[in-house]
């Protein structure tokens, strides 16, 4: 049993460095760098860790394992979660700028869901010990889902939540800044900006489905379950920095998800068998049936993640499917002045657009087909370049003499023939319309 005053110190020093997070790094809109990423995500791991080693001690080796299983499950599907957030986040057209309060908001409200839910689970969990069944079940319907296939050009209007804020607010179209609210044709108006939250909200909802039975899989400690929860969380939105054009990578990372639901939905499902009460299975008696440690579960997480991890950032299929999409997603950025109209920025965005063109040059003929079915990206990367152009003849500051306006990438081996018109006159027969 934990101390309420454990309780409390602890719940004030999550809600300390979300404050902390706020005020000094998200009240400002700005561009984090690669290097601010990378410092507060090994800062945020590490305040988790650090925490896991205290429980460890003073909970005892059982608890502490609990701890970071449990936190070890919720930091991969919060990583899940990120590919969500990217797809909302790009179809919202979010400005960069303003892409960390939108995340931090996401933080936050999932971190309120999951509590509720993780308090209502506990109180089911202790009242109907039959729970174990319908939780082992969810989890074993939700690893199925993973496998399904996702579209990253699904309608964000399909998005209930977004459906009944335009239906019943009055919207605008364009963004003011970071701005919740704005005035248009002297209205009154929720922004963009509030809409794509309000998107991440509604989603959070159904992503704690398989979030909160997963924890409860591995610890039936209500304190567990939340920090584990609470600091997988922290630290999310400096992840999406750091790893943003990597996620694409992870091509292989829902199947490990999916095998870390199913073996820990079969968990809950022998836990409930050994602790049966049902009267409709075995007369209401326990079964004989093996039960799965702790710790063979954390070996078990850890193994999967490592593997699906490595077998992703290796596999040549994932590297070039990477590419191409970041090569795509760039080229969109630097054409769109909304989403960046900083002129230093754009210019890093344009270079890393390059850098992207070189790595498709580098890829093996076999991907060529790939490339081949992205016409919408070599659209985009002709019209960029064009633009690139009529920016530096417009500012030749920015241009490093000897270095041609054009670079080498040619998209037009790449792209299908077109049809010729007069083929097609011929073939016509007489009396066609």
């Amino acid at each position: 049993m934990v101390s309420p005053w454990v309780w409390l110190v602890t719940v004030i020093f999550i809600i300390g460095l979300l404050l902390y997070d706020y005020f000094f790094h998200v009240r400002v809109p700005h561009t984090p760098t690669l290097k601010e990423a990378a410092i507060w995500s090994a800062v945020f791991v590490g305040i988790a860790l650090v925490f896991g080693v205290v429980v460890w001690v003073f909970g005892g080796s059982d608890m502490g394992m609990e701890y970071f299983a449990g936190y070890i499950t919720e930091k991969a599907l919060s990583v899940d979660n990120l590919f969500v957030f990217l797809i909302i986040i790009n179809g919202f057209r979010v400005p960069r700028a303003g892409q960390q309060k939108v995340l931090l908001f996401g933080i936050i409200f999932s971190l309120i869901t999951r509590t509720a839910f993780i308090f209502v689970g506990a109180a089911l969990i202790n009242s109907f010990a039959w729970m174990f069944y319908l939780f082992g079940a969810l989890l074993i319907f939700m690893a199925g889902k993973q496998l399904q296939p996702e579209s990253d050009d699904e309608s964000l209007d399909d998005n209930g939540a977004v459906r009944l804020a335009r239906r019943f607010f009055h919207t605008s179209d364009d963004y003011d800044g970071d701005k919740l609210f704005t005035q248009v044709d002297g209205k009154r108006a929720m922004t963009p900006m509030l809409l794509v939250m309000i998107a991440i909200g509604g989603t959070d909802l159904l992503f704690a489905l398989d979030s909160i039975p997963a924890i409860f899989g591995l610890t039936q400690s209500t304190f567990i379950v939340f920090t584990a929860t609470a600091f997988s969380l922290l630290g999310l939105r400096q992840l999406y920095f750091l790893i943003d054009g990597l996620l694409d990578r992870l091509i292989y990372l829902k199947y490990g998800l999916a095998a870390i639901l199913a073996f820990i939905g079969a968990k809950l499902i022998l836990h409930a068998l050994h602790e049966n009460n049902v009267p409709f299975i075995n007369d209401g008696e326990p079964v004989p049936v093996i039960e799965i440690s702790t710790g063979f579960s954390l070996t078990f997480i850890l193994g999967v993640l490592i593997v699906t991890v490595l077998a992703s950032l290796l596999s040549k299929k994932g590297k070039a499917l990477t590419t191409i999409k970041n090569t795509r997603r760039h080229a969109e950025q630097y054409l769109d002045l909304g989403y960046e109209a900083d002129a230093q920025l754009r210019e890093g965005n344009y270079r890393r657009l390059l850098e992207e063109e070189r790595q498709l040059r580098a890829l093996d003929d076999r991907w060529d087909y790939l490339i081949r079915d992205e016409q919408k990206m070599l659209d985009l990367l002709d019209d960029a370049h064009r633009e690139h152009d009529r920016f530096i003849q417009a500012n030749p500051q920015h241009h490093t003499p000897g270095k041609p306006l054009r670079p080498e990438f040619d998209t037009a081996p790449f792209r299908e023939p077109e049809a010729d018109p007069d083929a097609g006159a011929e073939a016509r027969p007489s009396g066609s319309d």
